[in-house]
């Protein structure tokens, strides 16, 4: 039976449980997921720091994380506190390399987490390349390549998605770009 909604609508919910486990637990912060999903035009990695990692396989498309200087820089503290390094020990600084490291590392454990959902709830799976974080003055479009070539945008249908999240009171940010697909389950149930 099809689903009438969206591929990507269907797995933004998976995207949000995977954030979310992922993050309160190298954080020990409580982590919420915004209630509305915004359809966008692009999807962009934005100042003042943000991630990205291309997922291909079964489905395809890309995602990424922003994040304010403070939210990133509070995020590093609290995983890094959480695995024990003294905080006396940390950067202070939000645009070390630290951070963005730390950043990165904690993107793919939001993707593993969230491709591991995805595989159970839908039985599919796929790849994922090495994320990367990076500070940022300027935003930067991001288009995926899709289909183990460049993207035919004439051809190619991508929806686009982006999932507010809260710490406290700081937000961030995760933007999907997925290719145009419609789930059709083989089981009669």
């Amino acid at each position: 039976m099809e689903d009438s909604r969206l591929g990507i609508d269907l797995l933004v919910p998976l995207f949000c449980q995977g954030a979310k486990e992922t993050l309160e637990q190298c954080t020990g912060r409580e982590v919420n997921c915004s209630n509305t999903i915004l359809s966008i035009p692009k999807i962009s990695i934005r100042p003042d720091m943000g991630g990205f990692v291309e997922l291909f396989g079964d489905y395809n498309g890309l995602a990424v994380m922003n994040f304010s200087n403070d939210v990133a820089l509070a995020i590093y503290k609290d995983y890094m506190t959480t695995m024990g390094i003294p905080a006396a020990d940390l950067v202070k600084n939000a645009t070390s390399v630290e951070v963005a490291d730390t950043i990165g590392e904690l993107i793919n454990q939001v993707m593993g987490k969230t491709q591991q959902l995805i595989e159970i709830e839908y039985d599919l799976s796929a790849q994922r390349g090495q994320p990367k974080a990076l500070n940022l003055n300027h935003a930067i479009s991001l288009t995926p390549q899709l289909a183990q070539g460049t993207l035919d945008m004439a051809n190619t249908l991508l929806d686009n998605r982006r999932i507010v999240f809260q710490m406290d009171q700081m937000r961030f940010y995760m933007e999907l770009a997925m290719e145009r697909m419609r789930f059709v389950s083989l089981d009669p149930d």
